[in-house]
């Protein structure tokens, strides 16, 4: 449901690079839009816009390959995270987008509250646990099923920001208890869109053609394609689905 995501950049080369050699999105994987704009100006540290971009790689043994991929080129890792219906590392790119790598654990394996909502949370992952699984295979760059599995977006306000995302679009609320945070999905997936007010409420959203998020790809029936702006101004491009 979740497509492409476009960045704006100032440096397009070095982010190109980037993506290319330390996530390992070929040219072939057209998951991460890059815009340069080298006069574009850094949104303000409080603003609205990406959290994180969210790439989903099929497997545990290939996380360990992305693991190992980012630690050889020399980037570092922000985190680690078992949040109980996935594994998780994150990182950031070099003009500052959040980006989580990260594998889905079998939907069978899944639990839920007695009041229906999934079971999410945060603990250390076992970052030695799953680098146990590292294939001995040499690096290919990210394997073919990679996919952009959700979006992780600042916004100003929660409740509207669910106004939007269920009352609008559609999607259904999977976990409303997060701290700050709200979860969303549809077809039983624990999030295609995450929303958090971490860095404040009502915060504003950045200047226009500022660095970061330019828009996202959400796949949705009965709807119009083109572009539209939630209330927190994170644009998303609407395409209908068949």
């Amino acid at each position: 449901m979740i497509g492409r995501v476009a960045l704006r950049v100032a440096d397009l080369e070095r982010a190109r690079s980037f993506y290319d050699q330390t996530i390992g999105l070929g040219p072939d994987t057209p998951l991460v839009e890059l815009i340069g704009d080298p006069a574009a100006p850094p949104a303000p540290p409080r603003s609205t816009g990406l959290f994180h971009l969210a790439l989903l790689v099929p497997d545990r043994p290939e996380l360990a390959r992305a693991v190992r991929r980012v630690v050889a080129s020399g980037a570092r890792l922000d985190g680690a995270s078992d949040h109980f219906v996935s594994e998780a590392v994150y990182l950031r790119d070099p003009e500052g987008n959040g980006i989580e790598l990260y594998r889905d654990r079998p939907r069978e394996e899944w639990e839920y509250l007695p009041s229906g909502e999934l079971r999410m949370g945060t603990e250390a992952l076992d970052l030695a646990g799953l680098m146990r699984e590292l294939p001995a295979d040499d690096d290919r760059g990210m394997p073919v099923g990679t996919r952009i599995g959700h979006v992780h977006l600042q916004v100003g306000d929660i409740a509207e920001s669910e106004a939007f995302y269920a009352g609008k679009l559609g999607l259904d609320v999977t976990v409303r208890s997060y701290p700050g945070a709200l979860f969303l999905s549809r077809d039983g997936y624990h999030h295609d869109v995450g929303v958090n007010t971490w860095a404040g409420a009502g915060l504003p959203a950045p200047p226009a053609g500022s660095r970061g998020l330019e828009w996202f790809e959400m796949t949705l029936p009965g709807v119009e394609q083109g572009i539209v702006s939630d209330p927190s101004g994170n644009r998303v491009l609407l395409q209908p689905s068949a």
